[in-house]
Parts: C-alpha cells; sequence; structure tokens
C-alpha cells in the first residue's frame, strides 16, 4: 500500500510539474525527461547502427564476387551473414527499445494534456461552455488532443529515425566520394521546398477537418438526445437530410485533408530519388577507375545503397513537415485550454452566512438588463420564495450567487462584496441546483455521494422522500442513471440532484425549480426538510408553484419589465396583485385536486 501511495504521488507530482506552463510544448518535453532518455540513447544506437546495412551489403556483394572468382570460400560469405544478422538484430533490438519509449512518451503528454484541459473545462462557466459548444468541445478534448500527441511522437521519433539517419547516411557519403555525394545532395532539398510549399494548404485543410468534425460531433449528439422528438413530431426524414449534409461536408473536408497524407509522400520520394541516374553514371566510372574515385564493387553497392535509404528518409522527413502543420492546426485549436487551472485544494464549508442584496441588478455581458432595484436582506433560518412570469430573471438572479453572471449595485455576504471572494471562497458558501439536475453517467450513489464515502446516501435519498422508488430498482443506490439520468423519470432526475445538493448542503443554498416534476404531497414532504435544515443556513427557493410560499420567511417578486418587489406572502398578497391573483389559482387549484 505504501508503495502504492507513493507511485501515485510521484505521478501527481510528475502531473502538477507539467502544469507549469501547459500552454508551452516544451514544458511536456521536460516533464517527460525520463522516457525521452532512454528515447534519445535507444535512438542513437540505432540510427547509427543503421550505417551498418549499406556497409555490409557492400561486403556481401564483394565477397559473392570473390567466392566466385575462387578468391574467397563459402564460408567466408557464411560468417558475414551471420555477423551481419548479428550485428542487424542488435540494431532493432535499440528500435524496439526506443519505439516502446516512445510510445509511452506520447501516451504520458496525451494524458497530461487531457487532464490539464479538462481541469480548465470544470472550472468554466456555463455560458462559456455553452458558447463553445459540446461538439466542438468534444473533438478539442479527445481528437485534437490525439492529433498533438501523435505529432509530437512522430516529431520525436523522426529527429532520430530521420535526423540523425540523414547525418550519418551523408557522412558515409562523403567518405566515399565527396563530389558525387555533393552532386547527389542537391535533390533532397527539393522535398522539403515542396513541403514548404504545401504548409498553408495543409493548415487551411486540417482546420476546415477539424471544424467540420466540430460540427458533426454536434449533429451527432442532437441525433442521439432528441430521437424520440423526431419521431413524435414526424421529422426523421429531414434531420436525417441536414446530418446526411453535415457528413458529406466532413468526408469531403476529411479526403481533402488526407490528400496531403497519401499523395505527397511518393511524389517527395521520386524528387529525392533524382539522383540515383547520377550515381549510376558517376559510379561506375569510379569503379572503371575513370571517375573521380576508385571503387570496387562493394564501395559502389554501399554507396547506392547508403543513398537509397537517405532518399527514403529524406521523403519521410517532408511528410513529416506536413504532419507537423497538421498537430499544430490542432495544437492551436486547444492551446486557449491548456492554461494553468486553478490548483485544487481541499475545500471547507464555511459557517453560517448573512445576506444583503442592495439595488441590485443582473444582465448577461453584453446584454439587456434582465433585472435592477432588488433591495433584501436575510439570516441563517430564513427560506426566501423567488417567484414571477416566465424570462422575468429569476434563474439569473440564482446564477449571480455562483459567480456565472455578472451583477451591479451590491451582493453582500457576510458583509463582503460576492465579487470580492474567490471561487474557491465562493463555493465553500454557495449550494447550487440548477433547472436540468445535471445527472453524471454513473449510479444513484456517486451521483449523490460524489465520492464522499461519509455520506449516508440512504438518509439522503429519504429526506427528499426517493429511499422507496431506488430500493425497488434492479441495483439499489448502485443503479445506474444513464448519460444526463435517461433511466430516471423527471421527477427522480430531480430528487437525485436535490439529494445531491442537500447531502452537501452549504450556508446558502440557492433551489432553481427543485419541485416542478413533482406533486404537491411530495413537495410538502420534501419542504419540511428544508425548514428543518434551515435553522443555520439560508435557502433561495425559485419556483413557480406557490402552494408553500404562504410559509416562506420572505418572498421576491419579480416582474417583466426588470422591476422587483420584496416582503412577506401576507405584504405582497396587498401590495402585489399579479401575485395574488397567481396565488389565488394555485389555491383554487389545490382545492380542486
Amino acid at each position: 500500500m505504501a508503495e502504492g501511495t507513493t507511485m501515485c504521488d510521484r505521478k501527481e507530482s510528475g502531473i502538477r510539474t507539467a502544469w507549469k506552463k501547459t500552454d508551452q510544448i516544451g514544458s511536456y518535453f521536460v516533464t517527460e525527461w525520463k522516457p525521452l532518455l532512454a528515447v534519445t540513447v535507444s535512438g542513437l544506437i540505432y540510427n547509427i547502427g543503421l550505417l551498418a546495412g549499406p556497409w555490409f551489403e557492400g561486403r556481401l556483394a564483394q565477397c559473392l564476387l570473390d567466392v566466385f572468382a575462387g578468391e574467397k570460400f563459402f564460408a567466408d560469405m557464411l560468417l558475414l551473414v551471420c555477423a551481419y544478422v548479428a550485428v542487424i538484430g542488435f540494431v532493432q533490438g535499440a528500435r524496439y527499445i526506443k519505439r516502446f519509449y516512445v510510445r509511452r512518451f506520447a501516451n504520458d503528454i496525451n494524458r497530461s494534456m487531457k487532464q490539464v484541459l479538462y481541469g480548465n473545462l470544470v472550472h468554466k462557466s456555463v455560458g462559456e461552455l455553452e458558447k463553445e459548444g459540446a461538439g466542438s468541445l468534444l473533438t478539442k478534448a479527445v481528437s485534437d488532443v490525439d492529433a498533438c500527441a501523435e505529432g509530437i511522437r512522430k516529431f520525436t521519433t523522426e529527429i532520430f529515425d530521420t535526423g540523425i539517419a540523414l547525418l550519418a547516411y551523408a557522412a558515409m557519403l562523403l567518405w566515399y566520394d565527396w563530389r558525387l555525394a555533393l552532386l547527389c545532395l542537391l535533390f533532397p532539398p527539393f522535398s522539403y521546398l515542396m513541403a514548404e510549399k504545401m504548409k498553408t494548404v495543409v493548415e487551411r485543410s486540417n482546420a476546415a477537418y477539424k471544424e467540420s468534425a466540430g460540427h458533426l460531433n454536434t449533429a451527432t449528439l442532437d441525433r442521439a438526445g432528441n430521437a424520440v422528438t423526431y419521431r413524435i413530431y414526424g421529422c426523421e426524414k429531414q434531420r436525417s437530410g441536414m446530418y446526411e449534409k453535415q457528413l458529406e461536408d466532413y468526408e469531403k473536408t476529411a479526403v481533402r485533408a488526407g490528400m496531403q497524407v497519401v499523395a505527397m509522400p511518393p511524389l517527395y520520394q521520386v524528387i529525392s530519388m533524382g539522383s540515383t541516374v547520377l550515381i549510376l553514371y558517376f559510379g561506375s566510372k569510379n569503379v572503371l577507375n575513370s571517375g573521380w574515385a576508385v571503387w570496387n564493387i562493394a564501395a559502389f553497392t554501399t554507396f547506392l545503397s547508403c543513398y537509397g535509404k537517405l532518399a527514403v528518409k529524406s521523403s519521410k522527413a517532408a511528410k513529416l513537415f506536413n504532419s507537423v502543420q497538421r498537430a499544430n492546426v490542432s495544437w492551436k485549436r486547444i492551446r486557449p485550454l491548456l492554461t494553468e487551472p486553478p490548483e485544487e485544494t481541499e475545500e471547507k464549508t464555511a459557517g453560517a452566512v448573512s445576506l444583503k442584496l442592495d439595488q441590485a441588478g443582473g444582465a448577461y455581458p453584453g446584454g439587456k438588463q434582465i433585472f435592477d432595484g432588488l433591495t433584501i436582506s436575510a439570516k441563517p433560518g430564513q427560506i426566501i420564495g423567488i417567484t414571477g412570469p416566465v424570462a422575468c430573471g429569476k434563474s439569473t438572479l440564482g446564477k449571480i450567487f455562483l459567480g456565472e453572471v455578472p451583477y451591479t449595485g451590491h451582493v453582500l455576504l457576510n458583509g463582503k462584496e460576492l465579487s470580492e471572494y474567490s471561487d474557491k471562497e465562493r463555493r465553500s458558501m454557495v449550494g447550487w441546483q440548477g433547472h436540468d439536475p445535471e445527472l453524471l453517467a454513473d449510479s444513484v450513489r456517486n451521483n449523490v455521494a460524489l465520492g464522499e464515502e461519509q455520506i449516508d446516501v440512504c438518509r439522503e435519498l429519504s429526506r427528499v422522500c426517493l429511499d422507496r422508488e431506488v430500493s425497488e430498482m434492479e441495483n439499489g443506490i448502485d443503479t445506474l442513471v444513464g448519460s444526463r439520468g435517461v433511466r430516471l423519470s423527471g421527477g427522480q432526475q430531480a430528487r437525485t440532484a436535490l439529494a445531491r445538493t442537500l447531502s452537501h448542503a452549504k450556508p446558502l443554498i440557492v433551489l432553481d425549480d427543485p419541485f416542478a416534476a413533482l406533486d404537491r404531497n411530495t413537495e410538502e414532504e420534501i419542504f419540511r426538510e428544508l425548514k428543518a435544515m434551515s435553522k443555520d443556513r439560508i435557502i433561495l427557493l425559485i419556483s413557480h408553484r406557490l402552494y408553500l410560499f404562504d410559509q416562506m420567511d420572505q418572498v421576491i417578486w419579480m416582474m417583466e419589465n426588470g422591476q422587483t418587489q420584496t416582503g412577506t406572502h401576507e405584504k405582497m398578497l396587498q401590495i402585489v396583485p399579479e401575485y395574488a391573483n397567481l396565488c389565488k389559482g394555485w389555491k383554487e387549484g389545490a382545492d380542486h385536486a
């Protein structure tokens, strides 16, 4: 156990180190220096060892001629072959080690990037996430990160498999005949020039491909999430047609982006191999002792083989250039999400708080004012009801306490401006249940407890009148709820989310329409629990159901024109006719139920 803990600590330490400059590629190389060191050592051995291939091929060709001439024996040939196999085996072993650690290096970077990206996503506001779009985020979190990690892997691999190998092959060519070598080495650079010319095309086509992939992911999520709606309203054909158009656009952009991968490398290789004609001509003159150097068959074969391998490596380098450009497109997309996330420390719930709003107002950034002039004070033990017409700003008021919506005027917690608190401090004071339950694709237990083992999940479910229903499920509290709670009814989803909020109760709790999908009796039972637990906390209850508003300590009435009224239930009945009429309607409806 101690060893496991130590390993975990080391991994977490490594991750924290990677986060120091998470928007810089170089930081990931520094963090993963150990596997990179193994790659370096094994890569040098492998690529320098590649020179043995052309050398042995030349010696074998010469030995074969000598055997035919009777100057050497078959045993000499066999000994040379065995030495060749042994050396190549050693070199390929180094290659295996290099590839293993390169893959490990890339996987570690992939994991680190995804952890950093996820750490930033969970700290973004709902508005920022909605603006980005689920499909685009999915593409960035998976596809783009994978592309970056793969680009880094290829770059690291090709530094050795191409860069060092090219230098080694070039040095060998220069050793055998520097004049012919210089003449032949004029051709490979044309591959790089062509790759450079393709840079803009590669980036543009891959940017279009990534954007189309994001749109396709969005369309796929929409298709899966709204399948029932499509069937009910008979619009499956229309929506399928739109999906097909998106799929067609994705396929077209994928083909364009893939053309460089398939079509360009052979062209790069043809260009690099152009010097073969020069080697055949001038090399044959060297063999005949009429050229720049004096060669035998071994030297000719070694030079030709060495240049052939250099040409192949050169074409791969040009291919790598295009691969790096594709990875660069993905890096530009995810880099804004790879900034250093806030350091996560243990969060302790604050003590009781006082609440005061003085001429407070709310508006979305760049949007019109939704409400204004709200003034109210509250202390622990109070439940404040918030109601009003549709789209009057009730949910907006609730989101102010989460820091999701900017506000005007003053919102004071314990006498301190809400905007002056850090996110961590605000989270320690404010609990929240939104209009949408936002359940995890996990069990009922984990949706309520969120990993805190000390929480009595059954007790929390009983507080929201859900314990009996859950006990009748196939696996009880360990029953999986599905994506966004799809396996639960609307009322079960709402109560599961409410149980989660109450089990992690904060001094200030904001509940946005928690009873919308419940019957009146269940609502009354849950409200009694809220009253009992409100002794040392403030509860803001947003609702359009007014059965229980006569039990509220204070009421906030929000109007369509942005104005607000506050007071007790009795006072509001007198000064706000709309409120009085709504309460009467709900009372009469209850009496006839």
